[in-house]
């Protein structure tokens, strides 16, 4: 899709957490909009054999050490919840369903969901806490409880694994824009480079 930028994440991703601080004022300052895309990470592991990087010998405890570095670096709350990893189901039903109704409040809910978890070290899995969170935004929160089981939301997210996979999506967060792809946090800076020179 021309003219916007694609941000791909998982809810348990401590990178893509960082970069949903930054995505839409680089988006912005191009004259573009994000989209923000939750999908769930899990369905991209079993395509790479790769697992979660906190459980990876040598990986995990330099990754404990990066995300703690990178919340005094860009100055976000930042706390290691427990636990940790975790499915985001719930979380990311209620953003598709929300966004198919106002993309807006479907956007600072997934801020808001992002900001408990690692902000708060609140266990997002949980349908109810999810509730909790969209209740902040004036979201009704039998409507969201009952969204997050409907089949066309369970649907709906697993397409957005399906379509993630089908354009080499390979982690979180993963950046598509004019049709080229960037994964990781620290590529945001070259997205905004590519973004300013037109490509190269």
């Amino acid at each position: 899709m021309p003219g916007i930028v694609e941000f791909w994440f998982d809810f348990s991703s401590p990178y893509g957490y960082f970069a949903s601080h930054f995505v839409d004022q680089v988006a912005a300052k191009a004259g573009r909009s994000a989209v923000w895309k939750p999908f769930m990470l899990g369905s991209v592991f079993k395509e790479t054999g790769a697992r979660p990087l906190a459980d990876v010998p040598l990986k995990g405890p330099y990754c404990l050490r990066d995300w703690d570095r990178l919340g005094r670096y860009h100055k976000v709350p930042w706390v290691l919840p427990k636990p940790f990893p975790i499915a985001t189901l719930a979380a990311a039903r209620a953003y598709y369903w929300l966004d198919g109704q106002d993309p807006g409040v479907a956007k600072a809910f997934a801020r808001e969901v992002f900001a408990t978890y690692f902000g708060k070290g609140v266990d997002v899995s949980p349908a109810e806490v999810v509730a909790d969170i969209a209740e902040q935004l004036d979201v009704e929160r039998a409507a969201l409880l009952a969204a997050v089981e409907q089949p066309q939301w369970k649907q709906r997210l697993k397409a957005a694994g399906d379509e993630a996979i089908t354009r080499g999506v390979c982690g979180s967060p993963f950046f598509i824009v004019d049709g080229e792809g960037f994964w990781g946090s620290d590529r945001l800076a070259m997205v905004a480079d590519w973004l300013d020179r037109g490509g190269w």
